[in-house]
């Protein structure tokens, strides 16, 4: 039956079923939140000045809130999949447990409250 085995090793799945995807996720989050901040980073550089009005106006565009939701979504995932690596790999039993509950709630709880910051702003121009 080492068949069987070997295919797994191949696909990248280990006795966790999940393998290789994990890391590549890691990878591909990583490779975009650069791609995401760089044009955080222009945008802002281009802006000519960072008072509250100036930014607070061009967070209305679509084009910037668009982006800016991206940034959040996967700066959260990459956050949220790190740090499950982490708790995987160093708490046991009925901690790690809690702790990757823990860690899903301020995740979805903390990246919500930014999209819909993000979101209140683009849509009605009012500040969150």
């Amino acid at each position: 039956m080492r068949g069987g085995s070997e295919i797994k090793r191949v696909r990248g799945l280990g006795s966790a079923k999940h393998g290789a995807g994990h890391w590549w996720q890691q990878r591909v989050t990583a490779f975009a939140n650069v791609i995401l901040m760089l044009w955080l980073v222009v945008s802002l550089v281009r802006l000519p000045n960072l008072d509250y009005g100036t930014v607070h106006g061009w967070m209305q565009s679509p084009f910037v809130a668009v982006p800016l939701a991206l940034i959040v979504i996967n700066t959260f995932w990459h956050f949220k999949m790190g740090l499950q690596v982490v708790i995987e790999d160093y708490q046991h039993g009925e901690s790690r447990i809690i702790a990757l509950g823990l860690l899903n709630i301020f995740t979805f709880g903390a990246g919500a409250l930014a999209l819909f910051a993000i979101l209140k702003i683009a849509l009605t121009g009012s500040p969150a």
